[in-house]
C-alpha cells in the first residue's frame, strides 16, 4: 500500500476511529499470549511421538482465530493510513511532512491528542512535543 501522508489535523480527526480499533487490538493481544503460553506449557508435557494432544489442537485454533481478529484490526489501521507500533503502550504512527521532510505524527494509546512526532528512524524513543506553532491550527 503507497504511504498516505496527514496532516496533524487530519491525523486528530481519525483518532476515535483508531482509539476505538487499538482499544481491541491492546484487549485481544493479551488474550492471545496467554492462550500461546498455554499452548507451550501443554506441549511441553506432552510427547512429540504423538502428535498434538486434543487439548493442544483446541488451544491451537484459539490462537489462529485470535491472531486473525488481531489481523483484521490491523488491516483497518494499514487500511485508514496509519502504521502499529506497539502492542503494550498501544503506539500508532501517522506519516506526515515538517518542514518539508518525511516525520511520523506519533500518537499513544490514553492521549486525547497527537501531540507528539518523531523521524521516521527514531522510533518512540525520539519522540518530540509538537511545536505550538502547529498545534494552535488543529
Amino acid at each position: 500500500m503507497p504511504k498516505k501522508y496527514f496532516t496533524l489535523d487530519q491525523a486528530n480527526k481519525t483518532l476515535p476511529l483508531v482509539r476505538k480499533i487499538v482499544t481491541d487490538i491492546t484487549a485481544l493481544h493479551p488474550v492471545w499470549r496467554d492462550l500461546v503460553y498455554r499452548y507451550e506449557l501443554v506441549a511441553a508435557q506432552s510427547d512429540p511421538k504423538w502428535g498434538e494432544s486434543t487439548e493442544q489442537v483446541a488451544l491451537r485454533t484459539q490462537i489462529e482465530a485470535v491472531a486473525r481478529q488481531i489481523n483484521g484490526y490491523m488491516v483497518e489501521l494499514e487500511e485508514i493510513g496509519c502504521v502499529f507500533k506497539g502492542f503494550e503502550e498501544g503506539l500508532v504512527d501517522f506519516y506526515g511532512q515538517l518542514d518539508g521532510r518525511e516525520m511520523f505524527w506519533c500518537w499513544k494509546q490514553g492521549e486525547e491528542r497527537i501531540s507528539h512526532w518523531h523521524e521516521l528512524e527514531a522510533g518512540f524513543a525520539g519522540r518530540q512535543p509538537i511545536p505550538e506553532l502547529l498545534t494552535r491550527s488543529t
